[in-house]
């Protein structure tokens, strides 16, 4: 049951009122890492928020309007703790967001509650330079359905940025992100580091490539991989692809076979088989243990 705290009676109609610029802040970079807090927009963010199995630590601040709050006041007794909740003016509230047409409701989240770097993960994505919001939302997405345990990121998109997370839809309040950076040749270095280390730890770190792009690797169909080895999946950049130095600490290459018609396939694309190989990998392997 929850608990309704702060302002909510006082409607705030003014696109200048200090909640309205502070909000749209959040939109920068520099203004989530001012405020220490990412936006979530739309009643669909806020049920992946409730969804997350934990009782929040500190009160959730909802902005929504007197509409959107009137049809949706089983959503709001739905929260685990305390809510400080704000009406705004539809107006107002379309001010504040990036969404074109917002539905009526946002959530400040802290960007010090989302989770943490797993330990010892066995299932890596690495992402090299990708630039589009959307694909990396996708990418994240994906990677929460094939059970990924962690996802790099040098340089590219960043994370936190509204359309990415709108893109992820919830995968982001999950899933341990680590973004290098923050231009592109300190996130390429830091990720060779990381991924240099990830061999040395026994993981396999594979490439997504064209038969002849590697140089003394061997490219082998995706499916022929043992994808039940601890791994990491590196994923290149739209336009470039993969950075030498990042190729060049690979342990193996797949292909991903496709028609000739088509000279490459979008990165989010091209992620969803490879991601759901490795699940379908280690399930085919438990069903198939004894006993």
């Amino acid at each position: 049951m929850s608990q309704v705290s702060g302002s909510g009676a006082d409607l705030i109609t003014s696109r200048r009122n200090p909640l309205v610029r502070r909000l749209r802040s959040l939109s920068t970079s520099s203004g989530r890492l001012q405020d220490g807090h990412i936006l979530l927009e739309g009643t669909h963010q806020l049920q992946e928020l409730l969804s997350l199995p934990k009782r929040f630590a500190e009160p959730v601040k909802v902005i929504a309007t007197p509409g959107w709050l009137n049809a949706n006041l089983d959503l709001i007794d739905r929260i685990d703790g305390v809510i400080d909740l704000q009406l705004m003016g539809d107006e107002a509230l379309r001010a504040a967001l990036s969404t074109v047409n917002p539905c009526g409701v946002a959530c400040l989240w802290p960007i010090n509650a989302l989770p943490n770097s797993a330990k010892t993960p066995t299932f890596v994505l690495a992402l090299d330079r990708v630039q589009d919001p959307g694909n990396v939302g996708t990418l994240l997405r994906t990677a929460l359905a094939a059970d990924v345990d962690e996802v790099w990121l040098a340089a590219g998109a960043d994370p936190l940025a509204p359309k990415v997370v709108r893109s992820a839809a919830g995968a982001l309040l999950r899933l341990p992100l680590q973004r290098f950076g923050p231009t592109d040749d300190v996130g390429i270095e830091q990720l060779a580091e990381k991924l240099h280390l990830a061999r040395a730890q026994g993981l396999q770190v594979v490439a997504t490539l064209v038969p002849d792009s590697a140089a003394g690797m061997a490219v082998i169909p995706y499916w022929e991989l043992d994808w039940c080895l601890p791994t990491v999946l590196l994923l290149g950049n739209e336009a470039s692809g993969l950075h030498p130095s990042l190729q060049a600490c690979c342990s193996h290459g797949v292909t991903l076979p496709h028609s000739a018609l088509i000279e490459s396939l979008n990165v989010a694309s091209a992620a969803v088989p490879l991601l759901l190989e490795r699940r379908r990998a280690t399930m085919t392997a438990l069903m198939q243990q004894p006993g």
